[in-house]
């Protein structure tokens, strides 16, 4: 039987790649029998999840994968545009040596898999970059500000990845906010934070303007 921790990561992939979809019911004896649980662990789970904004739990209805607008997408990547931006430009002034040859390593690792047309791979690392900004920053508000809208807005991500050329630009943005911060210069790396997540935007808009895209099956939803 899995750990708590393993579990939440399982039900949240789930929900972000459209295998539980928005407004599903969750109900626990089906989801312990799915993966391999306890009851117990699947209603810690499931609380854990309400906290990140992708569950409702309701009294006396149970629990249900919550529904996400576009339009809310849109606002929520709005704002990380300004905190992320924020924690770009401290990075920037406190990078030094071995973080610098950390993030270039992370921007080659992402070009080789986007050459590979492992989108999975991509998806990973370039989370990972953002990750690896914001430690640098070194700015706790924000980050608890970033973790609460991180998952909430992250099934449309993956949807927008299916746009074409949407994984080639959101590469050239990663690079660029690396190079950026790697220089040292909080004005660029702020900027090049807001241009990347103003693009994605951009992205949703137009994913909006088509109506959206299928649902598709776990594990083959690529990400952007």
């Amino acid at each position: 039987m899995e750990n708590r921790e393993a579990l939440v990561d399982r039900l949240r992939t789930a929900i972000v790649h459209g295998e539980l979809f928005p407004g599903q019911r969750l109900v626990e004896v089906d989801l312990a029998a799915t993966f391999g649980s306890s009851r117990g662990s699947v209603r810690e789970a499931l609380v854990m999840l309400e906290n990140e904004g992708l569950v409702i739990r309701e009294r006396n209805r149970g629990a249900s994968v919550r529904p996400i607008s576009l339009r809310e997408a849109i606002e929520i990547t709005e704002v990380r545009a300004v905190v992320e931006g924020l924690c770009a430009r401290k990075a920037a002034s406190v990078i030094g040596a071995e973080d610098r040859r950390r993030l270039q390593k992370l921007a080659k690792a992402m070009r080789a898999a986007v050459k590979a047309g492992d989108i999975a791979a991509y998806n990973d690392l370039s989370q990972e970059s953002h990750h690896v900004i914001r430690e640098l920053g070194d700015q706790r508000t924000a980050t608890d500000v970033l973790e609460r809208l991180r998952y909430p807005s992250v099934r449309y991500q993956f949807q927008v990845s299916l746009l074409p050329g949407r994984i080639e630009e959101g590469l050239a943005e990663h690079v660029s906010v690396i190079e950026a911060v790697a220089s040292g210069d909080g004005d660029r790396a702020e900027a090049a934070m807001r241009a990347h997540l103003s693009s994605l935007v951009g992205s949703l808009q137009k994913l909006s303007e088509l109506g959206g895209l299928p649902r598709t099956t776990l594990g083959r939803t690529p990400a952007s």
